[in-house]
């Protein structure tokens, strides 16, 4: 399974576990087969990076460019996105849901035929775009 782990996903995996549902972290550690790959977006390394800029967001003592290092550490992939992916963003529509962050991590999810591990609610109005969600 090629899952992607949203942005607190990322966040809560790294620092805080116990915030994660029993089937989030059952299925994080479950990658000694390589069955599961868990893949992290840099639009999330991105949004960290400006929350971090603006006081929004604080991390247990690391700066946000520390932490690509610390994911790699926790065996988790860097999605390499394609620029196909980017140019056809525009076929999302904006349903309630309008945060570029969120959005552009669900058209990759939908883009890559991946399953996004997040807890926000308002994502499963894009089932019906194809839009698979693992909490």
């Amino acid at each position: 399974m090629n899952l992607l782990l949203d942005t607190h996903t990322l966040l809560w995996s790294l620092f805080e576990p116990k915030k994660l549902s029993s089937k989030v972290r059952t299925t994080i550690s479950n990658r000694s087969n390589r069955s599961n790959r868990i893949y992290v977006s840099n639009i999330s390394l991105w949004e960290i990076s400006l929350k971090y800029a603006i006081k929004k967001l604080s991390l247990n003592n690391i700066q946000p460019d520390a932490l690509p290092e610390k994911i790699l550490e926790s065996g988790f992939e860097f999605l390499e996105d394609s620029s196909n992916v980017f140019a056809s963003f525009y076929k999302l529509p904006v349903i309630s849901h309008a945060d570029p962050f969120d959005r552009l991590i669900i058209w990759q999810a939908i883009s890559n035929d991946m399953i996004l591990i997040s807890k926000d609610t308002h994502f499963k109005e894009y089932g019906s775009f194809g839009l698979q969600i693992l909490w």
